[in-house]
């Protein structure tokens, strides 16, 4: 079965000014998630990609933009399923203002019965992207053959999601998954399990390094802004 490429969206003005941006309509890249964005296809240059799946949502296909303009006969899929979770009531506020609601406490521990109010449960989330890549293996394979490789574009939250099934992770366990803007995880797929072969990989240490306030226990909701 193929390989799959997953490339978080580079970071975006909602990362930035730290809000859950969700499916919020205009979040676009900003300075920095535009020159992460520009870099791809050189990370990327060499490696054939059969086929490019998206996020429909803004911030996903600029990221993409490059890399499409670097090769113009690829083809490029969108794919609702691998959207960002809809966190209904909660989008578009500040992550700062959400750390003292109830269900935050369940978002970090037990995902798994995390559901957002107005939106949909984390569980429904996991499924319907897994169940979006299990059905572009197969498509992928038959077009291209086994050992093709492709490429995704999404979000934090959906990549760590998938990442998990990918592991055999229960998905309360998925918070201790992180992959910064722009990282790129890849997972080959086979007929037995998957293997998890890049996980979260920027090309850049900086946000191993010490910081003057330590980050903080729990998870960033949305899959934060990365390196200062």
């Amino acid at each position: 079965m193929p390989t799959l490429i997953l490339v978080r969206h580079g970071r975006s003005t909602a990362n930035t000014s730290a809000v859950l941006a969700g499916w919020t309509p205009g979040v676009a890249l900003d300075e920095r998630g535009a020159a992460q964005a520009a870099a791809l296809p050189g990370r990327l240059d060499g490696l054939p990609i059969a086929e490019v799946v998206t996020s429909p949502l803004q911030r996903c296909q600029e990221t993409l933009r490059p890399l499409l303009e670097a090769r113009p006969g690829l083809r490029v899929h969108t794919d609702e399923r691998i959207g960002e979770c809809h966190y209904g009531d909660w989008s578009g506020r500040k992550l700062a203002e959400l750390m003292d609601e109830p269900l935050m406490e369940v978002v970090q521990a037990h995902p798994s019965a995390a559901a957002f109010p107005g939106g949909e449960s984390m569980r429904a989330m996991q499924t319907r992207a897994a169940e979006a890549v299990r059905e572009w293996n197969a498509r992928v394979e038959r077009d291209h053959g086994a050992d093709a490789v492709y490429l995704m574009c999404s979000h934090g939250d959906i990549i760590k999601s998938l990442v998990a099934d990918a592991l055999g992770l229960h998905l309360d366990l998925f918070q201790r998954i992180s992959v910064e803007p722009c990282s790129i995880t890849a997972i080959r797929y086979t007929r037995l399990r998957p293997f998890l072969v890049r996980l979260g990989d920027t090309g850049d240490f900086a946000s191993l390094a010490p910081r003057e306030e330590p980050p903080a226990g729990d998870a960033t909701v949305g899959g934060g802004a990365g390196a200062p």
